[in-house]
């Protein structure tokens, strides 16, 4: 997802090391000729089938060829092989019968099919950056992934400050993702390369072609990196098109049509920008209206050509192309009419086809409307923040009084959950005017009688949770690890549920709630938190979570909705409101904990202005018009009383 040069306006100043705003780049890798090692192993056994039909050949022959093949590879190549085999064999078996096919040819068959069934991968590009000093590798981003292909082209960029005096080094890692995990170790690893963004920068028109290396006696592929300098347009374009008549590509059905759309380079090649979704069984799709910065799809050339391309969905990977045309923003600018009408052609079908004509027309349904939406003016002119923090209080911490605790009040430095809600609260804290928060915990047995409670205000106040600031909240943290007992389960339904209320009373764009999660461990109410949330979702409101300790946290990922948008009771969220990072990833080795509290708060609140810009604009709340102040309903200063049962 392309960020708003406005979204730097929380981090770009690094108070830490005193540096300015740099250059904007943004680098889009596209990754090629994946396993090509691989590929005559597949032309091979797509050979021997027909050769089969003339020259009989024992199954036991061919189990050689095959085993020796897998092992040749890996172990774990030879796993997911030997799966597809089993599925498609049993069901090549009953044909056998009916045309009197040899097991040998049938196993053959099978066999090359499934080789190129493994050979398309499921892949993602993982960015690491070194630190100038500590020269430590760090995760600095990842492409979405892209299923079923031997050559990604991934939509998501990567935006880096660059800084023409000073080397910085980059490394790309690709992946082939067999799981949900977040965890890279469990996947498998294809390649890497090592570069510098001046290198990229640098080279002709930008674009740095280099092999993939990092496997020992392998040709892994070759990834291309494109470089190109944002331009300071800040309008975000919203437009909705439509189909008519295309091509009839599915043998039992119609066609399932999806665009995608490019920017043209300086040098004739073209940078993917966006997809849209699919549309299914139909040949006059009318997609979703889609919101986009204009500077991803022009970077502020109004006469830049934009090509656009039209598939056919195939489960598979191997999306059927339809055709294509070319526009630009300035045309686009025109609105719905007949200038914005386009013929989808596909030139190798012209080619072939005398009275060939076109393969569909696409038309723009729904004409521009164009928003300059900056994030700092939110805050300056009229949106308020609210900021809550919930505090993990479950027993699977550790007994506080311990050096091995999460918990543990160390008289000389800071535990992870007070460094976590330092990070996060310092810095949000300034776009909240009488920085009074509310605090909460979850999962504790509270005195007198041991109830266990999952809302409970950390200065044991009911009627008023507020804190008083950053030292407020560290201090009423303290003094509850004195008088609450460690429990369980670890629920977050119930904190989500509390801070949706308040926002759910105010939706003019005046306030906007974020809440900050600290947990140790794996989620036990999976589903109210899922509903909670995408409940949560149409409000204007946002929740980090940030993961203490070294437990998995899998789960996690499920509702940090970067990828796959989390839904609930078949109810799809309206917007992903969730950011999850584990704080393990951004502890400096060398025991810096300012660097990495600051690290931390970077990440964690970068998603925050495009949460709450998106909010506005499906509210079609405008930045110029003041609303009136908002009051919290039923107080005159500040009424946040609990009302779950504690």
């Amino acid at each position: 997802m392309d960020k708003l040069d406005s979204k730097a306006a929380v981090c770009d100043f690094d108070p830490i090391a005193g540096s300015i705003p740099a250059t904007k780049v943004e680098i889009t890798p596209l990754v090629i000729c994946f396993h090509h090692l691989f590929l005559p192993f597949f032309l091979f056994f797509v050979c021997l089938s027909p050769c089969l039909f003339l020259v009989p050949v024992s199954l036991s022959v061919c189990l050689c060829l095959y085993v020796s093949f897998c092992m040749s590879l890996s172990v774990s190549f030879f796993l997911t092989l030997s799966c597809h085999l089993f599925l498609s064999l049993s069901v090549l078996l009953c044909l056998c019968r009916s045309f009197s096919v040899s097991l040998s040819v049938c196993f053959s068959l099978c066999l090359s099919f499934c080789v190129f069934l493994s050979l398309c991968v499921s892949s993602v590009v993982v960015l690491y950056t070194q630190g100038v000093e500590t020269k430590q590798w760090r995760e600095f981003g990842r492409t979405e992934v892209i299923d079923n292909t031997l050559n990604p082209d991934f939509v998501r960029k990567y935006i880096l400050d660059y800084f023409f005096e000073e080397k910085q080094n980059l490394r790309f890692d690709v992946y082939d993702i067999d799981s949900k995990s977040p965890d890279m170790a469990k996947h498998d690893f294809l390649g890497q390369v090592f570069c510098t963004l001046g290198e990229i920068v640098g080279s002709p028109a930008s674009r740095l072609e280099k092999p993939l290396g990092g496997i020992p006696g392998k040709k892994c592929g070759t990834i291309i990196l494109s470089a190109e300098e944002l331009g300071n347009c800040r309008e975000v374009v919203t437009m909705q098109f439509c189909a008519h008549k295309l091509d009839k590509k599915d043998f039992f059905g119609k066609s399932d049509p999806f665009m995608v759309f490019y920017r043209s380079n300086e040098d004739g090649t073209f940078t993917i920008c966006h997809k849209t979704e699919v549309v299914k069984n139909t040949l006059n799709p009318v997609w979703q209206p889609i919101s986009i910065p204009v500077r991803a799809i022009c970077n502020g050339d109004f006469n830049r050509t934009i090509k656009a391309e039209v598939y056919d969905w195939d489960r598979d990977g191997s999306h059927d192309f339809i055709g294509e045309f070319t526009t630009s923003y300035r045309d686009l600018s025109r609105g719905q009419s007949q200038f914005n009408v386009y013929e989808v052609v596909n030139a190798k079908k012209k080619l072939k086809k005398k009275r060939y004509m076109n393969s569909g027309t696409v038309s723009l349904s729904k004409g521009l409307s164009v928003d300059v939406f900056l994030f700092s003016p939110f805050f300056s002119f009229r949106t308020q923040i609210h900021f809550t923090v919930a505090i993990d209080f479950t027993a699977s911490n550790g007994n506080p009084s311990q050096s091995t605790s999460l918990h543990y009040m160390n008289p000389y430095q800071m535990n992870a959950y007070a460094m976590a809600l330092k990070a996060v609260g310092e810095i949000i804290q300034d776009y909240d005017s009488d920085k009074m928060f509310p605090a909460l915990g979850f999962g504790a047995k509270l005195p007198p009688d041991g109830r266990v409670s999952h809302e409970f205000p950390l200065n044991g106040n009911i009627e008023n949770p507020y804190c008083n600031g950053m030292e407020g909240i560290l201090d009423a943290y303290h003094q509850s690890l004195k008088t609450v007992q460690l429990y369980g389960p670890t629920n977050f339904a119930p904190v989500v549920n509390h801070v949706a209320k308040y926002a759910a009373a105010v939706q003019d764009g005046s306030q906007y709630f974020v809440l900050l999660i600290i947990t140790d461990g794996v989620i036990s109410d999976m589903a109210q938190t899922k509903e909670a949330i995408v409940n949560a979702a149409k409000l204007p409101m946002s929740i980090i979570i940030v993961g203490v300790g070294q437990a998995e946290f899998d789960a996690m990922v499920e509702l940090d909705g970067d990828d796959i948008r989390i839904s609930s009771r078949g109810k799809l969220a309206e917007r992903d409101i969730v950011q999850f990072v584990p704080f393990r990833d951004y502890m400096d080795r060398t025991g810096n904990h300012v660097l990495s509290m600051a690290r931390l708060a970077k990440d964690v609140l970068a998603e925050i202005p495009d949460q709450l810009i998106l909010y506005m604009k499906n509210r079609g709340i405008k930045p110029c018009s003041l609303p009136p102040p908002y009051e919290e309903p039923g107080a005159e200063d500040h009424d946040h009383t609990l009302t779950t049962p504690i």
